[in-house]
């Protein structure tokens, strides 16, 4: 059926049952804008605008025009029209992104007149920005004197996509990347850094930034996705009236071209800042990469990504076995695997905590291992169990991050900004067909790795070694800079940044008239919301001597199985081993295999089998935890019963006899660990922060927090002893003894028809099993609250800040006030202050029940005292300024729109079975539910007064010369990470 405005064409539709939707590809009549329409009977309903846009330089140029551009526009000519909009919505995903050659502005929403509020505004946003140029200053970059009203005072950069960046570029592997991705494309855009280099990002004029967007973003360069229920001419409707009418088809195409090829390898050394107090010994990263080619291809494409699989998918893989096992490192690189978003392919390998001197046998190890596979074959079995892997993730409907239909639409972008088949990226089924019987030929994967890489010579090995000096040299280029700057201002220009910087806070303490701003009320709130319930089958009931919770759910054609252990009594010692204990068990041998063949018998009928702890406190009290152990895996509906066999084996036969695996995994976890913290570094602070005020606070900052980080750290130190290894081996084994013969139940997550068969294989496969009685985990030892104070040193450019402060659990009546009171100091007040004034990526407020906790933070923010006084300042602000009845209906909105987002249908029923476990019932969600609808300005105005004019918790991420220019202001215990 050809449902198409007139204004618009049917080129193409496809069915594709494995995903439940209908594929139709529109092109506007006088524009060109291409129209994807992914049409799904399902009411979360998805819309994005991408342009193509390939920078030719590292000032930031798209990233930065990505936020100007949704900081007002012609229809909404107010300040921050799109963080107004999350506040006026009930989306259940909004955002943008730059990536390197393309720009989206995506939403999702299950409220049809809340999806047609964000079209218009999204629609107005991207095609006719205001741009200002106050704007630029504030998002992209600009220069302020350090004191405003000082002229003699230094000058400073300052802008939100700045300090991003300079966040962003913070991370070794941030910065590997770059280099990579720098000298593997010496001359497309894929040369240079999308979201901007901060010695390149002052570089950028207002005008080049005006220029960029009358090219790029036009509708000729454009390409709008959408996914769900509405019919797609009533969307071409709004697309047409709101933007295309008033275009034309422009003159030029934007495009990436194909790159100019190396004739033999490239061979790089590059430096990364490491701080001082870390070693340099042993942080080295060797890469080796290589250019593929077109991958507008899908038989390309798919062929490549079965070859990368073959060589990386699990430790049983020949390549990834290599890199693990090689001795001149402590752990793979997280940069791995094949690259497909790119107009060219490329592949990736690499290993992390090594030395410069060792860069020539890491690249030996790779070529002689891709030599022996093309001189003796892999093994069938092999190539079949990717092939496996590449049909589940085919199948598998996902949605638990990011809303599903989005997640389709994200996959098929890149075919289309590059002008290939986006339906291809979508419909695997046939080209999957068409590689079973292409690798009946046993020299099929020889032949790809021998032509794809051993013959290819666009081939990189790049060397990341590390430098104490480099930050230093660093931020004095940038003083130096600056410094030349102000040596050829005179007095009136000196005086006209001060007068920037006054009129810009000007403008972000103007109150705009939100009102021309669409909105929903509180009224479009549905009235209910509903959860999965278990099944009530009898059988299910009955089937065995421990419990089994059941779903029947939509999971198109996939079984999931949970087996979730109840936690004895631990010793500190023994609850300090948990992260390790999780890590391991999946990863190592067992049913009497090695590591290696228990990894290749999961990956041939698995999904995955992976392992979790958890530390849950009551809703009732704080105090009182329920500690478990979760065991986990999905598979194809064929496949249940053999996932229930290797979950029955992980558990009962797993053996920790692998000592060199186990130290492989450990430096792995620890090399992840460090990674995370100039991305997660706020997370990390807040958890930090609020170790002292619960006791389930306090055991995940010890075993996943800045604490984790330093017990991983010296663990994995302590293990280069043979003796420390023995004895972990032996901790992990009494570990694992004393957890198999505690109480035990099970979650079944299939599709209704597979329900008996399901069930019967679990309970075939455990019918021998008894539990040894209750060990009454829900009893906590007594707590008492302390007070934090510390500040982290670590390799980062900026700064992550906390503060938290105790409060109640989540069935306290001050709960629902303390979760619409985080929104609502974030909205009205820590926004401005710490974002758009501070020149922080992000901050805001958050309410933990699960803690009992309220936390404050701020994200790659180029303040410290400051903020953290702001964060004081937005509770004076609640309690003694006049507060705006709007702020707290906006507050209202966005909580319901996270409570009722939806996940994916297994998602939705993990989520339920485990929210048991802290008391939260489905009916007990509904009323907290209603609770949240009820609170009103003067709730926020108690609760805060209650619980957050206390002492409050400290914590900050820093670098060592941050510290040091705020330590004079502010007593924090320090630690070195």
């Amino acid at each position: 059926m050809n449902n198409c405005h007139p204004t618009f064409k049917l080129l193409r539709q496809q069915e594709i049952s494995s995903l439940n939707v209908t594929v139709n590809i529109y092109e506007h009549n006088k524009t060109g804008a291409q129209h994807i329409h992914l049409a799904a009977n399902n009411s979360e309903n998805v819309f994005l605008v991408g342009f193509r846009t390939v920078p030719l330089d590292s000032t930031g140029v798209a990233h930065i025009l990505e936020h100007t551009s949704l900081c007002g526009s012609k229809r909404y000519p107010v300040r921050d029209p799109f963080f107004m909009m999350i506040r006026r919505s009930l989306n259940t995903f909004m955002n943008a992104f730059t990536a390197n050659d393309w720009t989206a502005y995506p939403f999702a929403s299950k409220n049809r007149k809340d999806f047609d509020n964000l079209l218009g505004v999204y629609l107005d946003a991207t095609f006719f920005a205001r741009l200002d140029p106050l704007d630029f200053a504030q998002e992209g970059h600009r220069i302020e004197l350090s004191e405003p009203d000082n002229l003699d005072s230094e000058l400073v950069y300052k802008g939100v996509v700045f300090n991003e960046m300079k966040g962003a570029m913070s991370s070794p592997v941030s910065l590997l990347f770059d280099a990579v991705s720098r000298y593997l494309n010496p001359t497309t855009t894929y040369h240079y850094n999308s979201g901007g280099a901060p010695t390149d990002i002052p570089d950028l004029t207002y005008e080049q930034l005006i220029d960029f967007y009358k090219t790029h973003y036009h509708p000729s360069n454009a390409i709008f996705m959408t996914y769900g229920d509405i019919p797609p001419n009533e969307l071409q409707e709004k697309f047409e009236t709101l933007a295309l009418k008033d275009f034309e088809q422009a003159p030029e195409k934007i495009f990436v071209p194909p790159e100019k090829r190396y004739f033999a390898p490239l061979n790089v050394e590059e430096h990364y800042p490491l701080d001082k107090e870390t070693p340099l010994e042993q942080n080295t990263h060797h890469v080796l990469c290589w250019l593929l080619g077109d991958g507008g291809d899908l038989k390309h494409q798919l062929e490549t990504k079965l070859m990368s699989n073959v060589l990386l998918m699990d430790s049983a893989s020949p390549l990834q076995q290599a890199l693990e096992t090689f001795p001149g490192a402590k752990a793979t690189s997280p940069i791995a695997g094949l690259e497909n978003e790119h107009r060219e392919l490329s592949f990736y390998c690499g290993v992390e905590g090594s030395e410069s001197e060792q860069a020539a046998a890491f690249e030996q190890c790779v070529l002689d291992t891709l030599q022996k596979i093309v001189d003796e074959g892999v093994e069938q079995s092999k190539i079949e169990s990717v092939l496996h892997q590449l049909e589940l993730h085919q199948r598998e409907i996902t949605g638990d991050r990011y809303p599903y239909g989005l997640q389709l639409v994200l996959g098929a972008l890149p075919g289309a900004i590059h002008r290939n088949d986006p339906i291809a990226l979508l419909d695997l089924d046939p080209a999957i067909e068409q590689l079973r019987e292409a690798i009946k030929d046993r020299q099929y994967i020889p032949n790809l790795i021998k032509t794809l890489l051993l013959d290819n010579p666009h081939r990189l090995r790049l060397t990341m070694k590390p430098d104490h000096q480099l930050s230093d040299r660093r931020d004095a280029a940038e003083k130096a800079r600056l410094a030349e700057i102000k040596a050829s201002m005179n007095e009136a220009d000196l005086k006209g940044l001060a007068e920037l910087a006054s009129t810009l806070k000007e403008r972000q303490e103007e109150k705009d008239d939100i009102s021309i701003l669409p909105k929903v009320e509180l009224s479009d709130i549905p009235k209910e919301i509903e959860f999965p319930e278990p099944d009530t089958d009898s059988k299910v009931v009955s089937s065995s001597k421990w419990p089994i919770t059941r779903f029947s759910r939509g999971t198109n054609g996939i079984t999931y199985q949970q087996i979730v252990l109840e936690m004895p009594q631990l010793s500190e010692a023994e609850i300090s081993l948990l992260p390790f204990y999780a890590l391991c068990l999946p990863e190592i041998g067992c049913d009497g295999k090695d590591y290696l063949a228990t990894q290749a018998w999961q990956s041939s009928v698995t999904g995955g089998v992976g392992a979790s702890y958890s530390f849950v406190n009551s809703v009732t009290d704080k105090n009182q935890m329920y500690n478990y152990i979760t065991v986990s895996g999905r598979a194809l509906n064929r496949n249940n019963a053999a996932l229930a066999e290797i979950l029955h084996a992980t558990l009962e036969s797993v053996k920790f006899n692998e000592p060199t695996r186990i130290k492989e995994l450990i430096g792995q976890k620890r090399a992840g660990m460090e990674r995370s913290v100039t991305g997660n570094g706020h997370g990390l602070a807040m958890l930090a922060a609020g170790s002292g005020l619960s006791p389930t606070s306090k055991i995940r900052n010890r075993l996943s927090g800045l604490q984790g980080i330093q017990a991983t750290k010296k663990l994995s130190e302590q293990i280069e002893s043979d003796e420390a290894l023995d004895q972990l081996l032996q901790d992990l084994t009494a570990l694992h003894q004393k957890l198999l013969n505690t109480p035990r139940e099970f979650l079944l997550i299939c599709e209704q028809e597979q329900g008996d068969a399901f069930t019967n294989a679990v309970c075939d496969r455990w019918s021998q099993f008894t539990a040894q009685g209750s060990q009454d985990t829900h009893n906590a030892a007594p707590f008492s609250s302390t007070q934090t104070n510390q500040v982290w040193l670590a390799n980062t450019q900026v700064n992550f800040c906390a503060k938290a402060y105790e409060c109640v659990s989540k069935n306290h009546a001050d709960a629902a006030a303390l979760s619409i009171l985080a929104p609502y100091l974030r909205n009205g007040y820590l926004h401005r202050t710490i974002r758009e004034q501070g020149g922080a990526y992000g901050g805001g407020a958050s309410y933990v029940p699960s803690t009992g906790t309220f936390r404050f933070y701020s994200y790659r923010d180029p303040r410290f005292v400051e903020t953290l006084a702001d964060f004081d300042e937005s509770v004076q602000w609640l309690l003694n300024e006049k507060q705006d009845p709007e702020h707290l209906e906006q507050a209202i909105l966005g909580q319901i729109s996270s409570f009722d987002k939806p996940g994916s249908p297994a998602g939705e029923a993990k989520q339920v079975f485990h929210n048991r476990f802290s008391g939260q019932t489905n009916d007990f969600l509904r009323e907290y539910r209603s609770r949240l609808l009820q609170v009103t300005v003067e709730d926020l105005k108690r609760v805060a007064e209650q619980y957050l004019t206390k002492n409050a918790s400290t914590a900050v991420v820093s670098q060592r010369d941050l510290w040091n220019e705020a330590k004079e202001s502010i007593s924090l215990e320090e630690i070195t990470m």
